[in-house]
């Protein structure tokens, strides 16, 4: 079954609704796919890519990773689809100039275009790359290991009002002062320099009474400390709007998020995107005023249980979709 990608270690999440969602604007002039292009925008293990390029066999793919390991494996697993494949290097507020560089313009363009947002099982499951507090390893939590920022500096070179700032404002963490306290009196004697240290010092700093109800305590800080690293909110709140641009007339897209910061983000943008731009005070929708998209979902839909027992990352995801409205002179009508 193709959605049973073990030997990539990662399971793709809602990948036979993802295909149902975006097929419809993948075959407006084929049923094969042919002539249309699906950019997905965190490729990861290229699960979701896979199911896409084996199911419609005319379909194009311009694929995104800022992760280089990712692109070899994806790479590898795509390697049979020949040049109908595209791989660039980038994070995915870097989609416009990615799709320039691949031959197609930035603006209506494009048929479909996927996020599967947060960290993925790769990365989880590499211990050496700092993700997980589970596992000992170096403080880096880097997606590019080319990046300057580890998590390493944070912790120890950001003040205390910067790491409480972070913890409350990306991790939500009730704790944060606390926390960031504690780490500037501990570091003051040694720099952290692994996960284990910092799980260690949050074991700490987190109340008995949280520790035995509220989850791990490390797990608010890590998300936290990851998206700081990765700048992963101002990357999306860019990367969203660049897509929607993209998208040709009836061309569709589709938003896995995995916390609720993220899926605030895409909510909220959604939002924008299916409102219309006429005046609420007048009675008849102005001309060219028109909301420009209309939502494929209502709200966020969730994986079911038999998914959550088969893969228990996706108990956390929510999908949002949209397609895009207007016709436009490039591509086929909606």
């Amino acid at each position: 079954m193709a959605e049973n990608s073990s030997d990539f270690g990662h399971v793709p999440v809602l990948l036979g609704r993802c295909v149902e969602l975006l097929t419809p604007a993948l075959t407006r002039s084929d049923p094969d796919g042919s002539g249309a292009v699906l950019v997905d925008a965190t490729l990861g293990a290229g699960g979701h890519a896979e199911r896409f390029l084996t199911e419609l066999p005319g379909l194009r793919l311009v694929g995104l990773d800022r992760d280089p390991s990712a692109l070899d494996i994806a790479g590898q697993r795509l390697a049979r689809f020949g040049d109908r494949v595209t791989l660039v290097h980038t994070r995915y507020d870097g989609l416009g100039a990615a799709l320039a560089g691949s031959g197609y313009p930035a603006s209506e363009s494009v048929d479909a275009v996927l996020f599967d947002l947060g960290v993925s099982s790769m990365q989880l499951d590499r211990a050496e790359r700092g993700f997980a507090y589970a596992q000992d390893a170096p403080l880096d939590m880097r997606m590019d290991p080319s990046s300057p920022l580890t998590a390493a500096e944070i912790v120890n070179t950001y003040d205390e009002a910067a790491l409480a700032d972070i913890l409350h404002r990306y991790g939500e963490e009730r704790f944060a002062r606390r926390i960031a306290g504690q780490i500037v009196r501990r570091r003051a004697r040694a720099p952290f320099t692994s996960t284990a240290e910092l799980v260690a010092l949050l074991y700490q700093a987190t109340p008995a009474p949280t520790r035995r109800t509220g989850g791990h305590p490390a797990k608010r800080t890590f998300q936290a400390l990851r998206i700081a690293v990765n700048d992963e909110l101002a990357s999306l709140r860019s990367a969203l709007p660049a897509a929607l641009d993209a998208l040709a007339g009836g061309g569709r897209i589709a938003v896995m998020a995995y916390q609720s910061l993220e899926d605030r983000i895409v909510k909220r943008v959604f939002a924008g995107a299916v409102t219309s731009r006429t005046p609420v005070d007048l009675p008849v929708e102005l001309p060219g005023h028109e909301p420009l998209f209309r939502s494929l979902t209502r709200g966020a839909e969730r994986a079911d249980a038999a998914e959550i027992e088969r893969n228990p990352r996706s108990a956390a995801v929510r999908l949002r979709a949209l397609q895009r409205l207007e016709q436009t002179s490039g591509k086929g009508d909606a």
